[in-house]
């Protein structure tokens, strides 16, 4: 797609024009659960940034919400927000099972996306939803909040400043205080989709590479009950080894239980030293008696207390891209190579064997950008090539498009210029 497409089919023109202030961004918000209002809270934070409208199907929430944010206007339906003309970017907090549908529908009207993780629950739904985005020229964000906490941040600016040499090995710990409900996890996708799969996306942020096959194991110790269910859902313990580019592997393990409280860590081991955080406390008091040293309170005992922070912090760097029109800090590209990685997981456990994540890309058809499917590799429709590359089913994004546009530009501006001085 050109970019003067690009340009005339997106909503909002944010480049800001010499001498002339930050654009003025209003956005609305869909669901107001925890993780909605959270969002919401943040972006009442951020500079230039005004939230205009929320929406939740029970409306009381809505309500609440709204008031205590000081939002003009509420409703319970989704689509009263992705209409609204004033709207100029949608927060999308709903449900898994709804997310593709309303980015899509975001993008046919016009407006930037930021989306909680998935983006889809469908592998082919997620390629069409990002080219949705895409072909619409619109920006949209994926949610992996721990990119944005200042201990893994903290790691990752190490590994790029080569402050512990090259990297060798990655090690990611994420184990919950208590498992969820037989209903949570019942539908819920299994452990690697449903809690490993930001472990595994953070084993990639971290390698600065795409991986290029797994072997996933995965045990039942906790909450025997699920051991009723299929596939993946009935393991509420599970360990996975990430092979990357330059001989980096990866290794993850994840629990439903610690006894001890919510427990996430990052260790990286380069040729000149290792990094590594600890697990985050409320507050850094220590007891110290003849029966006790140690932390005088447990960890965090929940996500939401555990990266407030993050939750903000990427919440701030999305309005920040929109009212400055720069470029996505986490893409819809990243949030489609998460779920292939916690798909292959998911393939390899079942399978007993490493799988290569080429295996899991070449498995999307697309007959356009728009309109992909699954399909099994032994019956590939005719003509049907094969991308083993999750960034070939996709679309150029519009910060992309802008990019190479501006590249273009440059370019012939200098071949412009030694071609009068050669004359």
């Amino acid at each position: 797609m050109s970019p003067s497409v690009v340009a005339q089919r997106t909503a909002l023109n944010m480049a800001v024009e010499e001498n002339e202030g930050p654009k003025e961004i209003k956005v609305g918000v869909i669901g107001c659960g925890r993780i909605g209002v959270v969002h919401l809270g943040a972006i009442t934070k951020a500079p230039n940034v005004t939230p205009i409208i929320v929406s939740n199907p029970t409306v009381s929430k809505a309500e609440a919400a709204a008031a205590q944010y000081g939002v003009p206007r509420f409703t319970s339906d989704a689509m009263d927000v992705i209409t609204d003309p004033e709207v100029d970017a949608v927060w999308i907090c709903s449900p898994s099972s709804f997310h593709a549908d309303q980015i899509k529908a975001c993008a046919a009207n016009g407006k930037h996306v930021f989306c909680e993780k998935p983006l889809a629950t469908d592998l082919a739904e997620t390629v069409e939803a990002i080219n949705a985005c895409n072909e619409a020229g619109v920006k949209l964000m994926t949610g992996l909040q721990r990119r944005f906490d200042p201990n893994f941040k903290r790691v990752k600016t190490a590994i790029d400043n080569k402050e512990v040499g090259e990297t060798i090995m990655i090690k990611l710990c994420s184990r919950d205080p208590s498992p969820p409900p037989f209903e949570y996890v019942k539908g819920g996708g299994g452990i690697f989709a449903d809690m490993a799969v930001h472990d595994l996306d953070m084993s990639r942020f971290l390698a600065g590479e795409d991986p290029i096959d797994i072997l996933a194991v995965g045990a039942c110790h906790i909450d025997k009950s699920i051991e009723a269910l299929a596939g993946s859902e009935a393991f509420d313990t599970a360990s996975c080894i990430v092979r990357y580019p330059n001989g980096v592997q990866a290794v993850v393990d994840v629990c439903r239980q610690s006894s001890y409280g919510y427990d996430q860590r990052a260790e990286v081991l380069g040729t000149s030293g290792m990094i590594a955080t600890d697990n985050v406390y409320p507050n850094t008091a220590k007891i110290y008696k003849n029966s006790f040293t140690g932390n005088a309170d447990m960890p965090y005992d929940f996500f939401l207390s555990r990266y407030t922070e993050a939750y903000v912090t990427e919440t701030v760097a999305f309005c920040e891209s929109l009212v400055n029109d720069t470029p996505v800090p986490c893409t819809g590209q990243d949030g489609l190579a998460a779920l292939i990685m916690a798909l292959a997981a998911d393939m390899s456990a079942a399978e007993n064997r490493w799988v290569t994540f080429k295996e899991v890309v070449e498995s999307v058809y697309c007959s356009d950008p728009l309109n992909c499917e699954i399909v099994p590799t032994e019956v590939f429709p005719e003509g049907f090539n094969p991308q083993s590359n999750p960034g070939a089913l996709l679309l150029d994004d519009v910060d992309t498009v802008k990019r190479k546009s501006l590249r273009k530009e440059v370019a012939s501006k200098v071949k412009g210029i030694f071609s009068k001085s050669s004359a």
